[in-house]
């Protein structure tokens, strides 16, 4: 039987996503599956891997039999997944040891204040590639060391692995032919001085660690081993995977961002923006650089730099004060007034990401009157947005001379039209968000049809499915650069309150 469809993975802090992708790029088959989180402490947020795996399984499943083929049939796998969410399992048995920490859990905050006193914290951000933060695997890990009398019993035994969902599910459900990560997802975990290109051995003594509970870094397409399906009939094969890379990597390859200044962002719990780099790798004081992929033995590498956390203000100003009943309100409220009426809000809840670093900050609305109604305040919150990513994209231009000139958007708040337009313009350049909506497991099929040999090079790839829709500035420069510099006052005012405070 002709091997002809690929299969892609997008395993992510939510659920999974699996996608069934023909030869010409036609996703013929989808499924999501969730998967909980459990919060035994406050400020603890974990995973059970079991879950994880089985809700991969469950995805892959529906997929095919959506697409209505035989798992047989298909020719490789690709899998893009969450970063910064660690799991732990003893290669002996093949089961975890305790459950995944995500990158949202808080329990390794304290390292925060030791690691400033290490002679060697400065030097974090640059071998690194991005600061340290309670996020960050390389802190769970620390944490577990200390803490977690069955890791170090397992650590002690020589069989603890270390690694991300990726790692994790060739070890249950699968053949992996070792431990492997791809380099954008060994250097997520923090553990990695990505400019080396080898684990930085002061940084894991610091921390406790072992080297040989680590993955092996490796290129975005490899043999990383086979994965065992099954389709609705029961029917399973073991389908080799030949890519592999982090979920933000995945959307920038997705979106086709492959030239240098080009540009995507993600809209989700935060809105994340990436800019491909090409071949080299900056040093920078406010961006974090990345990763991108590796194909052919070329490196190249991304900036990548969080907003504010969007998704969430928009759940709490849904759940919490009732300024809005549902998404579809967001839209409704902010069209029903032609600006926010002299109102800015700066929404800090938990600090200022890039470019300004700072946690102190809270957040704030500024210029309220009376007068004001619901539907300014909303339209100033879809503004916020588009400040922000003005502020990311001046300091891309600022440290590194790339201007980006348009930029791409997917996910959560790029679905509002008005939220598209009050973007391009306040960035006052195109702002282009495709109708496909699943690029992070479209792409990782694409890679691992690479790796397939089902495509040469790049050049042969298809073009992402369906259509843009394209939304260009329609605000004056001179409207656009006066309430720019208002909203620099505001976030100035905002920072000194957080000081005080």
């Amino acid at each position: 039987m002709a091997k002809t469809f690929l299969l892609g993975i997008d395993q992510g802090t939510s659920g999974t996503k699996a996608v069934i992708v023909s030869h010409d790029g036609e996703m013929l088959g989808y499924a999501y599956q969730p998967v909980a989180r459990i919060y035994p402490q406050p400020g603890w947020v974990e995973q059970d891997p079991h879950a994880v795996s089985a809700g991969v399984s469950e995805a892959i499943t529906e997929a095919i039999g959506q697409a209505g083929i035989w798992p047989s049939e298909i020719a490789a796998c690709g899998l893009a997944c969450q970063r910064n969410t660690d799991f732990a399992w003893d290669v002996r048995t093949g089961q975890p040891v305790g459950n995944a920490i995500t990158w949202q859990d808080l329990r390794s905050l304290p390292f925060l204040e030791e690691l400033r006193q290490w002679p060697l914290s400065a030097e974090v951000h640059q071998r690194l590639g991005y600061g340290p933060g309670p996020y960050m695997s390389a802190l769970h890990l620390a944490w577990r060391a200390r803490n977690d009398l069955a890791y170090q019993e397992a650590a002690r035994s020589g069989h603890l692995r270390l690694g991300l969902s990726a790692a994790w599910l060739l070890q249950t459900m699968g053949h992996p032919t070792g431990h492997y990560l791809d380099y954008s997802l060994v250097q997520a975990m923090g553990l990695y001085d990505f400019r080396a290109q080898q684990y930085w051995a002061e940084w894991l003594a610091w921390l406790g660690l072992s080297p040989d509970t680590l993955p092996m870094a490796v290129p975005t397409i490899h043999d990383f081993g086979t994965l065992c399906i099954t389709g609705p009939d029961g029917r399973t094969a073991d389908v080799p995977v030949l890519a592999m890379i982090g979920d933000q990597q995945a959307a920038l390859f997705g979106h086709n961002c492959r030239q240098p200044g080009e540009a995507e962002c993600t809209h989700g719990t935060a809105s994340y923006v990436k800019v491909f780099l090409d071949e080299e790798a900056p040093y920078l004081e406010k961006m974090d650089v990345f990763y991108a992929w590796q194909l052919n033995g070329r490196q190249t590498y991304c900036l990548e730099a969080p907003t504010t956390v969007i998704g969430a203000v928009i759940r709490w100003m849904r759940d919490e004060v009732c300024l809005i009943s549902d998404y579809e309100e967001l839209e409704t409220l902010a069209a029903s007034v032609p600006d926010p009426g002299g109102l800015y809000f700066v929404p800090a809840f938990t600090g200022l990401n890039a470019p300004y670093g700072d946690p102190n900050a809270r957040g704030t609305l500024f210029g309220l009157t009376l007068g004001h109604t619901r539907g300014h305040i909303v339209r100033a919150f879809l503004e916020a947005l588009g400040y922000q990513l003005r502020d990311i994209l001046a300091s891309v231009s600022a440290e590194t001379g790339i201007r980006v000139n348009e930029l791409l958007v997917g996910g959560g708040v790029s679905a509002s039209d008005l939220a598209c337009q009050i973007q391009a313009d306040l960035l006052g350049i195109p702002v282009k968000r495709p109708k496909f909506s699943e690029t992070t497991a479209w792409a990782a099929a694409l890679l691992a049809g690479l790796g397939a040999d089902v495509w040469k090079d790049l050049s042969e790839l298809p073009p992402l499915p369906g259509d843009h829709t394209r939304f260009l500035p329609q605000l004056s420069a001179v409207q656009r650069e006066a309430g720019y510099e208002c909203w620099k006052h505001a976030v100035s005012l905002t920072r000194a309150w957080g000081e005080g405070a």
